[in-house]
């Protein structure tokens, strides 16, 4: 009785009630507000490695440094002063006596009086000429010292011969020590006495007895390094060179890094070696080998020898060279240069060295492209290093900015190789990197190049959700993005990838929606982009140039497609902002140039495109106010959904058929969809297999059956059947499906249409509206395990109710047996 009493209303949607439980929000969600997601644009490689590929603003400039060159050995220099310009005065220099303890007979070594000048010696290191007046040995060991001109009264020391000073002292002196500790005696030394490593201030002293251990110990250790291992190796090298070149490459390379090693040992790398000049004149002089091999171990050793100045510059080059061919990227990855040229980056200043660290860079973007050294670079803390070249870069001076840009050119094209890789992601985020890359655009925001690699790496990493937070969390990034779209809204490939990575901000959140919404110039700038790709070559008011027509090619007609597909994925997740949308709804140009695309494309042509533009008219037609411009033009967007739902493409007749199942609650818009037949084909996608192609044909079946007229025409379509397998099928998998295929039931067979239904079908909908009713069976079918609340409270809101109405509808109708046990379980 009670339900003879209850009002048979139908079910429609209400998109716009005051109150909304979660259930109906995430309903809502799926009805009609929908994520939009796209391709990330295509990055093609360069046929070439160069330090600007042809798409380089600088391809073209005479000023660019250049990326081909030829380097021999007479472009080094041996004798290179330190790389800060500045020459340092001469020291007066008073010599010490070396004697070799080690010699048989410490008296045959000794160096004799000479009766005149000393000649310079000839060899890999050159001596300075010195003039020693003859003397005696005592002469040279007096005991006695003075620092002010003056007798320092003290007790008299004995004085030794050399023979008693090589000998063992029997009162506890001991041997000079290896050449390692040495080394690192006699630099402790003269850093405690503030004088720089490698010079010997004046002396105003004579040696007592005393000093002779200090101050000779470190002449003597390096020469016997020197003369003992480090001269042999030089003289094997250039021995191996001069013979045949076949084979001996690898016994060259051996050679180079023994060189090393021992000079690491005695702790004369850097400039710490007297000798510097003679090995590096030896190592250059190889160079004209041309081997790739050999030149990246010599690069190591003349790198680890701190070369500065032009021979730096060179060394650099030579390695960049090296690096142009991808046949020697195996070389890098078993020669450790990829550390040196690290170093060289931290420890390098670009107003000195600004070339140098240009193709030292350029060499890691080379290297960044291959897979293996890609992960060789992150171990290496390559993006940390490259973090803070970059904070070095933002504060040079005026003067030096060109030279800025260009490695900032490689730096950026480095970091879009490295953010390839899964596990860059953190590091980008952990170590600032994409505020610092906004700083950079801020700073940079004319230069192309520099944009469009930035551009590049956004679009990567706003893909994921914690490199995407981090960029929104930066101050301004927003108004930084679409200032660069403004400037620069003729490189297509500049301005397809900011869209991309303003559509992925707009895809995670509403804070991010309304924060690009009320950025100054946000819609003037992103419809007047819109309405220069979609004219391809008009004007666009103040913001933008005139400029002539183009002719149309294929590629260009492709990308011009691409940058409106983002564009529009942009404005169409934007839309989805309670405050937002509305806003968007009522704007005219906006949906005028949306309906425009919608003429003037066709789907075989730009399916992506039409597909994300039904997809925003079908976001904005959830807003139904009075001022809206979907509202008031619903007839003809209706109209223009047609060729969508006639095409082969089954996502574009999804998007058309979730914009009719909102434009359906007009009268006029069912009475068209009935006019031409639209309502066959959404009963002829209850048959498809994707769930939400199952759920748009629900509801447009669902405002459709709303006039009773259509009903019987639903039904003749065999509309009731499908529902209920419909039902059956996805069901236990998806409520919210399950749901609404009851509510296009009730409309289609709550009013008495029932009888049109065969027996069959009336016996098989109760046994499924039973089956699913009852909680502990419906619930454990198809459990998410991830979100079981959310899978409970679609059931209790989204399909029980209206199971119960349909249910009671029937046992209204002579099945009370049947309903009865239904209402005690």
């Amino acid at each position: 009785m009670e339900t003879k009493h209850e009002p048979c209303s139908p079910f429609v949607q209400r998109p716009n009630s005051l109150r909304k439980t979660c259930a109906e929000i995430v309903r809502e969600a799926r009805l009609s507000l929908q994520v939009q997601s796209t391709k990330r644009p295509f990055t093609p490689r360069d046929g070439q490695r160069q330090l600007f590929g042809t798409n380089s603003v600088r391809a073209h400039q005479d000023t660019r440094p250049p990326s081909a060159f030829s380097l021999h050995a007479q472009n080094f220099e041996a004798n290179s002063r330190p790389g800060s310009g500045t020459r340092l005065s001469p020291l007066n220099h008073k010599p010490k006596i070396q004697v070799p303890c080690d010699a048989e007979d410490s008296f045959k070594v000794f160096p004799k009086s000479p009766t005149g000048p000393v000649e310079a010696k000839k060899g890999l290191a050159p001596a300075r000429t010195r003039l020693l007046k003859p003397a005696s040995l005592q002469s040279l060991l007096p005991s006695e010292a003075s620092t002010d001109g003056k007798s320092n009264p003290g007790p008299k020391k004995k004085q030794l011969s050399a023979k008693q000073l090589c000998s063992p002292d029997p009162i506890g002196h001991v041997k000079p020590s290896p050449p390692k500790t040495l080394c690192k005696s006699s630099k402790n030394t003269e850093a405690e006495r503030g004088r720089p490593t490698g010079f010997k201030a004046e002396q105003k002293t004579e040696l007592r007895y005393g000093d002779i251990t200090t101050c000779t110990d470190e002449e003597d250790a390096e020469s016997l390094v020197w003369n003992n291992v480090i001269l042999p190796l030089l003289q094997e090298l250039e021995s191996v060179a001069a013979g045949s070149l076949e084979g001996s490459v690898d016994r060259m390379c051996v050679l180079c890094d023994r060189l090393q090693c021992t000079l690491a040992d005695a702790d004369m790398l850097s400039r710490r070696c007297k000798q510097r000049s003679g090995i590096l004149r030896t190592l250059f002089r190889l160079v004209d080998l041309h081997s790739a091999q050999l030149n990246l171990h010599i690069a190591e050793l003349c790198l680890a020898l701190s070369v500065s100045g032009n021979n730096l510059l060179n060394i650099c080059k030579l390695i960049f060279q090296i690096s142009r061919s991808e046949s020697n990227d195996s070389l890098f990855e078993k020669n450790s240069i990829i550390d040196s040229l690290l170093l060289v980056l931290k420890n390098e200043d670009v107003s000195v060295s600004g070339e140098a660290l240009l193709y030292c860079v350029g060499t890691l973007k080379f290297l960044s492209g291959n897979a293996a050294i890609l992960r060789l670079l992150l171990a290496k803390n390559c993006i940390g290093v490259a973090q803070e070249l970059i904070q070095k870069l933002c504060m040079v001076e005026d003067g030096h900015m060109t030279v800025a840009g260009h490695i900032l050119v490689q730096l950026t094209a480095t970091l879009r190789n490295l953010a390839d890789h899964p596990d860059s992601r953190t590091l980008f985020v952990s170590l600032y990197v994409i505020p610092d890359l906004c700083l950079v655009l801020h700073r940079y925001c004319e230069d192309k190049d520099i944009c469009t690699n930035i551009s590049r790496i956004f679009s990567k990493l706003s893909s994921y959700s914690e490199c995407c937070l981090a960029l929104a969390r930066t101050p301004n990034c927003y108004s930084l993005i679409l200032d660069l779209l403004s400037k620069h809204y003729q490189k297509q490939d500049l301005v397809v990838r900011l869209l991309f990575t303003l559509g992925n901000l707009t895809a995670r959140s509403d804070e991010h929606r309304q924060q690009l919404f009320q950025c100054n110039n946000c819609m003037p700038t992103l419809l007047q982009l819109y309405n220069n790709y979609q004219r391809r070559n008009v004007s666009l008011g103040t913001a933008f140039q005139k400029e002539a027509p183009s002719p149309r090619e294929p590629a260009a007609d492709a990308l011009i497609d691409d940058v409106l597909v983002k564009l529009v994925r942009v404005l169409a997740n934007m839309s989805i902002h309670p405050t937002v949308g509305p806003s968007l709804a009522t704007n005219a140009a906006c949906i005028q140039l949306l309906m425009e695309t919608l003429e003037l494309r066709s789907v075989e042509e730009s399916e992506e495109l039409l597909v994300n533009v039904a997809a925003a008219i079908n976001n904005l037609s959830f807003y139904q106010e009075e001022t809206s411009e979907i509202r008031n033009k619903h007839l003809i967007i209706a109209n223009s959904m047609l060729k969508l739902m006639l095409s082969s493409s089954m996502d574009a007749i999804l998007e058309a058929t979730r914009v009719y199942g909102n434009l359906s609650l007009h009268k006029d818009v069912r009475e068209f969809v009935m006019q031409n037949e639209v309502h066959k084909f959404v009963v002829t996608l209850l048959d498809s297999k994707r769930a939400e192609m199952c759920f748009s044909a629900c509801g447009v079946l669902t405002n459709l059956a709303l006039d009773p007229p259509n009903r019987v025409r639903l039904e003749l379509e065999g509309a009731s059947a499908k529902l209920v397998d419909c039902l059956r099928d996805f069901g236990p998998a998806d409520w919210q499906l399950a749901g609404q295929a009851c509510q296009a039931l009730w409309n289609l067979i709550g009013h008495g249409a029932d009888k049109l239904l065969q027996t069959e079908e009336r016996e098989t909908l109760l046994e499924i509206l039973i089956a699913y009713s009852d909680e502990e069976e419906a619930l454990k079918w198809r459990q998410n395990e991830d979100e079981p609340d959310f899978h409970r409270v679609c059931w209790e809101s989204e399909f029980l109710p209206v199971a119960q109405k349909l249910i009671k509808v029937f046992d209204s109708r002579g099945n009370e047996g049947l309903t009865r046990s239904v209402l005690i379980a």
